[in-house]
Parts: structure tokens; C-alpha cells; sequence
């Protein structure tokens, strides 16, 4: 969908944040559950491909001989939602709009986004989750050395019998902390936007930046409870990711369409 009169130059002179309040939470994830049930199997489906890519990665570390690094991996593995909620979002964009579609009619649009904004933000989400696996084999090497661990129970064990275990816990705990804040600043609705709206990813990505320090706290708080359900859903063996991601999708989806309001239909209408 795009918008006439948003363009690549001016796009944030029209669109203005809204401040939100726990009712437009609530409202969000109870809408996001609502829309989830329309079609549960499509939705589902976007969660079981997401499902199914954590286990081909845990299935490679162990292949590569690498199996400490499945929990790492497991807990960054959140990190790469947003992208993969762009069907998603266009489901319930158009639930909204009353329009009916068929699963090819939304796997065509998530297609589409490859040649559009919203390829660009899929390279920052990419690098974020770079970055997490990078600084976690950096920890590894500065609090246990350079010899690699032959299993997951090896790695817990350092980490819970060891002098250095505690240090490791803490400083990846606050490092990753810090990368799970700032991805979730630059994308929490920089992803919806891209997908309504014909703006350039930094455009969307300030915008999103904008939303999280005008609703400070209880953005965070939301934050901390999508974090927090998708690290539950992926216990086990990701399966609970094919209900929880689909709903936290659509859920995403009606937060933005209660944070940023377009106020260029309003002015178009004042000067005509």
C-alpha cells in the first residue's frame, strides 16, 4: 500500500507518533490473537518456517562440530523475527482493510519486499544477529581461552564450575541486552511501515527510533514480553515459536497502526 504524498524526501513530515498508553498494548495482543484465528494455518506457517530455520542452524553447529554453540544461537535466534513477521503483517494489513487473499496473494508481497526497503533491513537485522554470535565466541575466548568446547553440557559446565562463569554470564547478559535494545529501537515499527508505505529504511528506521523515546517505558516493557514469550516458545524444540510468533506478528502490526498516525490526508484536506 502506498501512500500519495509520502515519498523518498519528506517522508517523516507527515507521519506523527502517538503517545500510547497499556490500553493500546492490550489492544494490540488481544487483536493479534484475533487475527491469528482467521486463518490459524497460515499464520502457523509463517511460525513453523521460522520453527524449522532454528532447527536447520542447531543441525549445522552439531554437523560443524560446534554444539556449544547452539544455546548462544538459540537465544539470539529471536533477533531475526521481525523479518520473518513480514507475511504477517500484510495479513492483517488487509484484515483491516476488509480485502480477502489467498496464501500465494501474501508469499507474493513477502517476495516483493527483496527489491524494496525492506531488503535493506533485513541486512541491519542480519548484521545485529552477526554481531550477538560474534561477541559470544569473542566472551568465550576471553573467559575460558581458545579451546573450543565438544559439547553444550561442556560449555555449562565452565560456565557454572568455574572462576570466570560468573563474568562470562554477566558481561553477555549486558552486551546482548544492549543489541536486543537496540535492534528492537531501530525496528519496532520500522518493519510495518516498510511494508505500508513507500519510505526509505532510515526514514523508517528514525521513525522507530522516535516511537521507542516518546513511549520510553512501557516500549520497553513490551519489548522485555516479546523477548521473554519467544524465548519460552522456543524451548521446546522451537514448536511453541508456531503460535507464538504469528500472534506477536500481528500483534507488531496493530501497535504500529496505533502509533503512527498519517497527517497528510488531514492537510491535504485543509487546503482543498
Amino acid at each position: 500500500m502506498t501512500t500519495a504524498g509520502i515519498g523518498f524526501a519528506r517522508p517523516l513530515e507527515f507521519l506523527k507518533v502517538r503517545q500510547l498508553s497499556v490500553e493500546d498494548f492490550k489492544e494490540a495482543f488481544r487483536a493479534g490473537v484475533s487475527d491469528f484465528m482467521k486463518k490459524p494455518l497460515l499464520s502457523g506457517l509463517f511460525g513453523l518456517i521460522y520453527a524449522i530455520g532454528g532447527l536447520f542452524i542447531v543441525y549445522g553447529l552439531i554437523i560443524a562440530g560446534q554444539p556449544w554453540m547452539i544455546i548462544p544461537v538459540t537465544i539470539g535466534f529471536p533477533l531475526i523475527a521481525p523479518f520473518v513477521a513480514a507475511g504477517l503483517y500484510e495479513m492483517s494489513r488487509r484484515y483491516k482493510l476488509g480485502q480477502s487473499f489467498t496464501s500465494g496473494d501474501i508469499f507474493s508481497v513477502v517476495l516483493r519486499q527483496r527489491g524494496r526497503e525492506m531488503g535493506w533491513m533485513a541486512f541491519v537485522v542480519l548484521f545485529i544477529f552477526w554481531v550477538w554470535i560474534y561477541q559470544i565466541r569473542l566472551w568465550v575466548a576471553i573467559f575460558f581461552g581458545t579451546r573450543p568446547f565438544s559439547s553444550v553440557e561442556g560449555l555449562v559446565d565452565a560456565v557454572l564450575h568455574t572462576g570466570n562463569g560468573m563474568m562470562f554470564i554477566v558481561v553477555g547478559s549486558v552486551v546482548g541486552t544492549f543489541l536486543a535494545t537496540i535492534l528492537f529501537t531501530f525496528t519496532v515499527t520500522a518493519m510495518p511501515v516498510l511494508m505500508d508505505r513507500e519510505i526509505d529504511f532510515v526514514s523508517a528506521m528514525l521513525l522507530s527510533l522516535k516511537t521507542v523515546t516518546s513511549n520510553l517505558p512501557l516500549i520497553l516493557v513490551w519489548g522485555a514480553f516479546i523477548g521473554t514469550l519467544l524465548l519460552i516458545a522456543m524451548l521446546p524444540a522451537f514448536l511453541g515459536l508456531i503460535v507464538v510468533l504469528p500472534i506477536l506478528g500481528h500483534a507488531t502490526w496493530h501497535l504500529y497502526e496505533r502509533t503512527i498516525e498519517d497527517t497528510s490526508a488531514a492537510a491535504a484536506g485543509e487546503t482543498a
